[in-house]
């Protein structure tokens, strides 16, 4: 059978490419993996609500089990940061989450994490890979059923400023998308008697209809909830509830790049934080124009939060971001946390002594101005693909629209080829960057500027320079 690993784990179409057989599969070549390293392991494992997710979850604890790997298996659907945290908290050898994070509910799949609390790094990831399909052990007696809600739980308490909040007097929506968020925002808020309601808080297999990844398009009934009731801001979370997506109390929507300046903000100015900050090189450069100084990095790197977690496991990091809504912290654990990343805006506002999130957006956009950002997606199906970006960089571009060039930043795949270039232009936050797919034929676009007009054409010389 054949098995392909991504930059996060392997996903699949249920039934047709994830099943019991290849899930058996995949869990012994990761037995056979840690074995290799350690003679006694433990691992911990978790599941979402697609379909299949709880039963796949047993099958690979088995083949664990099997393989004389002490197991740790959560009694109920969790999120998959929740779950990260239980195999650091826990001093685990690794981690296994049966979960397709926001793709579609036709798929399923397995995200490995490493004892840090963090995915695997991408040569880990390939020596699992290497031992796919190879004898197969089962069975049930080193598996312990646990619930890893309560010290994750704990933990948020050593975070969260909850009484600041309370008194606040806020009122939050949240909307689980049908994810494995469930209802556990809500009950942490209300435990501190903070008012909170949650929609879609139930677990569904095809997620009430919606695709489960927070963007604005995806966040219709958020809006339309906001708009009907007296709240104070909006939040929701993906699939398995590690990214997180914001609305203002007014329905509208509060972009990524807005969203990871203000945490940024409340993580060095109002936590005071120590650290560097480490972004995927789609994000805005706007936080090297207000957090970069003597003592503090502003760091970019390749699209994809394992390369986030890369450096927040060699360096001390304050914050880590990614376009995507993928947030996560220093204080915490090297993965995305859409759970704490929703606590995080909630207590920011509280502090902010606003009490709608529309009304300190418009305070803070007196400092930061107006972010001009924008990306395409465009087909591309020519066998050249993942030379493009190689022949690119050797061409060297002086000039991009009217800009002077002043830097240019490649980056690799995990076969140490290019595909991604970003170029730094004249001026403070004027960049474009060119990333190929290795998996789609699809090559990505992303630009900022200083007007819409710039961001247009810098989006079109890279089309342009594609077609050529």
């Amino acid at each position: 059978m054949n098995i392909f690993f991504g930059t996060d784990g392997w996903r699949g179409l249920l039934d047709k490419e994830v099943n019991e057989q290849s899930i058996s599969i995949v869990a012994q070549a990761f037995a056979d993996y840690l074995n290799e390293i350690n003679n006694e392991n433990s691992v911990a494992i978790g599941f979402d609500g697609r379909k299949n997710s709880q039963l796949f979850a047993k099958i690979f604890a088995e083949v664990l089990s099997g393989n004389k790997v002490k197991v740790f298996l959560s009694d109920r659907v969790i999120p998959t940061p929740v779950f990260s945290f239980t195999v650091k908290n826990k001093s685990l050898s690794a981690g296994v989450m049966i979960t397709a994070s926001h793709n579609p509910p036709e798929y399923n799949g397995v995200k490995f994490k490493a004892s840090y609390g963090g995915p695997f790094l991408t040569e880990e990831t390939a020596k699992v890979e290497k031992l796919l399909n190879k004898n197969l052990i089962r069975r049930n007696d080193l598996i312990t059923q646990e619930n890893f809600l309560i010290d994750y739980f704990n933990h948020l308490e050593k975070l969260i400023d909850f009484e600041l909040i309370r008194t606040a007097r806020l009122n939050v929506l949240i909307d689980s998308m049908g994810g494995a968020g469930a209802d556990y925002l809500e009950r942490i808020l209300l435990a501190h008697n903070i008012p909170a309601k949650t929609i879609y808080q139930l677990p569904d297999e095809k997620f009430f209809g919606r695709l489960a990844e927070p963007i604005e398009k995806n966040l219709k009934p958020l809006s339309e909830e906001l708009k009907q009731g007296n709240y104070s801001i909006g939040v929701a979370t993906d699939g398995d509830a590690d990214r997180c997506g914001v609305m203002l109390d007014n329905g509208s929507w509060l972009s990524a790049q807005e969203t990871i300046l203000l945490l940024a903000d409340f993580c060095v100015n109002i936590k005071k934080y120590s650290g560097n900050i480490v972004k995927t090189s789609s994000v805005t450069d706007k936080l090297k124009t207000f957090f970069e100084t003597n003592q503090r990095k502003v760091i970019d790197v390749q699209v994809g939060f394992k390369y986030i977690t890369e450096v927040m496991i060699k360096q001390n990091i304050a914050f880590g971001c990614e376009e995507s809504g993928g947030f996560g912290y220093g204080v915490h654990i090297p993965e995305r946390d859409g759970i704490l990343s929703s606590l995080f805006m909630i207590e920011m506002l509280a502090h902010s002594g606003f009490n709608k999130l529309s009304e300190y957006v418009h305070h803070k956009r007196k400092t930061f101005g107006e972010i001009f950002y924008d990306r395409i997606d465009l087909s591309y199906d020519k066998p050249d693909r993942n030379d493009l970006l190689p022949k690119l960089y050797k061409k060297y571009l002086d000039k991009i629209s009217e800009f002077r060039v002043v830097f240019v930043k490649p980056f690799y795949s995990s076969r140490n080829v290019i595909n991604g270039l970003k170029f730094f232009l004249e001026g403070n936050n004027r960049w474009l960057l060119i990333r190929s797919s290795e998996t789609e034929p699809i090559v990505r676009i992303y630009a900022e500027g200083q007007s819409i007009d710039e961001v247009k054409q810098f989006l079109e010389f890279g089309k342009n320079i594609l077609n050529k």
